[in-house]
C-alpha cells in the first residue's frame, strides 16, 4: 500500500488524508464496549465525486472501505475490522435545498442533526425534522441508515420511513440516485418506483456509501406541552401505551425507568409530548390524552405526575439531554446503548429482563422505550454506563450487552444497530434464505468485498 496515501491525497488533498498513529488510534474505537480495530488510512472527502474516486481506487486495490458519520453509533459499526480506509463524511455537511411547501430537505450525508435543527429554526421556523436523542453532532445520514427514531416517530415512524431519496456511491465507484430524484429535479418521494433504498438501509455500510439524502419535514407548532403518566405495574403498560397512542394527538411517546434518583425507582414513567398553534387546541389535545387513560386513574392504578412549569423545558428539550448525562455517570467515558426493536406488548418482559441483567452484572443502567408509529412497534433501549479504565467494569458491560441482545431475540425482538457479535446472534436466528439473499446481493454489488467487511458475516 506504499503509494496509496499519495493517490488518496491527489483525490482529496493531503490535509484530508492521514495514516498517523494518533488518527489511527482515535478512529479505531467508539465509546462502546467493542475492542479497537485500527484503520490504515483516514480520509475526509468533500464531494460525492471525491467519494467515488476513493472507492474506485479502493476497489481496484481491494482495500476495505468503512464509511463513518459522527462515530457515535456506540456499537462499533465504523471500526475498520479488516483495516483499510475509514471514510469520514463530516466535511460533507451542506444543506442543499429546503422545499417548504412540500416539506422536505436535501442534505449531504455528513450534515449533523444540530446543524439542520439550527438552520431550520433560523431560516424556516415553521418546519422541523424528527431529531433523535443523540448528541447534536450525530449525522442525518448515519441515523437514517440505521433505522433511527426520534421526537416525531410516534406520528411518522422510523427515520428511514421519512426518507424521500438517496444519492449513493456503489462499491465500484458508480454514482446513482434512488427515488423521485432518479428522474426529477425534486426529491419528494420514493414511490411509485421500485424501492431500491432498502439496499442501503440497515446494511452497516456494506453495500455502498450514501452521499446525499432527502428527508421529510413537519410543522413546528408554536406551543408545546408534556404530560407524564406513572405506574408501578409494568403489566399494564402495553394497554396504557395502546390507549395513549390511539388518540393520535401526541408527537412523541416515550417510557423511562431508572433506579436513581430514589423517587423514580420501581416506577414506569411515560412522557407524552404534544403541540398546537393555539391554547385552545393544546387544551383540547391534553384533555383527549387524559381521557384515554381515565380508567386507570379511576381505579387508582396509575396517574399523571405533577410537572411544574420550571421542570417542563427539560422534558420538552429535543434532543433530550438525559442520556448524555447518564453516559457521564461513571468515570472513564464508557457508554453502551442497546436497542431492541420489538412489539409493544413485550414491554413487561423487556423491562424485567433489563433490571435482572443489570443486577446480575452490577451494571449502572437506564431503561426506556420509544413508541414507533401508532403503537406499531417500539425501540426498547438498555443503557449501560461503565468505566473504560476499569477492565472488570468493561467486561461486565460486555457480558450485559451480549445477554441483552440474546434475550431481545428470545423475546421476539431484533437488536438495533447490532454490533458484530450481535449480528452473528441475529444470523443464527434469521431465516437462512434471507441471509442467503443478503449474501447474493452483496456479492452482486461488491464482488471484491471491500465495503465494511466483517459486518453481516458468519466468519
Amino acid at each position: 500500500m506504499g503509494n496509496i496515501k499519495d493517490q488518496l491525497a491527489k483525490i482529496v488533498s493531503s490535509e484530508f488524508v492521514s495514516d498517523h498513529a494518533e488518527e489511527q488510534y482515535l478512529y479505531a474505537r467508539d465509546p462502546g464496549t467493542m475492542p479497537p480495530a485500527k484503520p490504515d488510512y483516514v480520509v475526509m472527502p468533500g464531494t460525492t465525486e471525491e467519494v467515488a474516486a476513493v472507492v474506485k481506487l479502493a476497489n481496484q486495490n481491494r482495500i476495505p472501505v468503512v464509511p463513518m458519520g459522527a462515530g457515535l453509533v456506540l456499537s462499533g459499526l465504523t471500526r475498520a475490522l479488516k483495516g483499510g480506509i475509514i471514510l469520514d463524511m463530516k466535511r460533507m455537511n451542506r444543506i442543499l435545498k429546503v422545499n417548504e411547501i412540500c416539506r422536505y430537505v436535501l442534505v449531504e450525508a455528513g450534515t449533523s442533526q444540530g446543524t439542520l435543527q439550527a438552520y431550520l429554526k433560523k431560516h424556516h421556523p415553521a418546519l422541523k425534522h424528527s431529531i433523535p436523542d443523540a448528541p447534536p453532532g450525530a449525522t442525518i445520514g448515519g441515523n437514517v441508515l440505521i433505522h433511527g427514531s426520534g421526537h416525531l416517530s410516534h406520528m411518522a415512524g422510523y427515520h428511514s420511513d421519512m426518507l424521500n431519496g438517496l444519492e449513493v456511491v456503489l462499491p465500484n465507484g458508480d454514482i446513482t440516485r434512488i427515488g423521485s430524484c432518479a428522474l426529477s429535479s425534486d426529491w419528494f418521494a420514493r414511490a411509485p418506483l421500485p424501492d431500491l433504498a432498502g439496499l442501503f438501509i440497515g446494511w452497516a455500510g456494506t453495500t455502498g456509501i450514501v452521499t446525499r439524502l432527502a428527508i421529510k419535514l413537519y410543522p413546528r407548532y408554536k406551543l408545546n406541552d408534556v404530560l407524564v403518566f406513572v405506574t408501578d405495574q409494568p403489566d399494564t403498560v402495553p394497554d396504557i401505551l395502546y390507549r395513549l397512542s390511539g388518540v393520535q394527538v401526541a408527537e412523541d411517546i416515550t417510557a423511562w425507568m431508572m433506579p436513581k434518583p430514589a423517587w423514580a425507582a420501581g416506577f414506569q414513567h411515560i412522557n407524552i409530548l404534544f403541540s398546537a398553534n393555539t391554547k385552545e387546541e393544546l387544551i383540547w389535545k391534553r384533555n383527549l390524552i387524559r381521557a384515554s387513560v381515565k380508567p386507570y386513574i379511576d381505579r387508582r392504578e396509575a396517574g399523571f405526575m405533577a410537572v411544574p412549569p420550571p421542570m417542563k423545558p427539560r422534558f420538552l428539550k429535543a434532543p433530550s439531554p438525559d442520556l448524555a448525562r447518564f453516559a457521564d455517570l461513571k468515570k472513564g467515558g464508557g457508554f453502551e446503548y442497546v436497542g431492541g426493536i420489538m412489539p409493544p406488548d413485550r414491554f413487561p418482559e423487556a423491562y424485567r429482563t433489563g433490571v435482572e441483567i443489570a443486577e446480575k452484572y452490577q451494571a449502572a443502567y437506564s431503561l426506556g422505550a420509544r413508541m414507533i408509529g401508532v403503537n406499531h412497534s417500539m425501540m426498547f433501549f438498555y443503557a449501560y454506563a461503565f468505566n473504560r479504565a476499569d477492565s472488570a467494569d468493561v467486561e461486565r458491560a460486555q457480558l450485559a450487552l451480549e445477554e441483552t441482545n440474546q434475550k431481545t431475540i428470545e423475546m421476539g425482538g431484533i437488536p438495533w444497530k447490532a454490533e458484530e457479535p450481535a449480528q452473528k446472534q441475529i444470523i443464527q436466528k434469521m431465516d437462512p434464505n434471507m441471509f442467503s439473499l443478503m449474501n447474493r446481493i452483496r456479492g452482486l454489488l461488491d464482488p471484491n468485498g471491500i465495503m465494511n467487511p466483517g459486518n453481516w458475516e458468519v466468519n
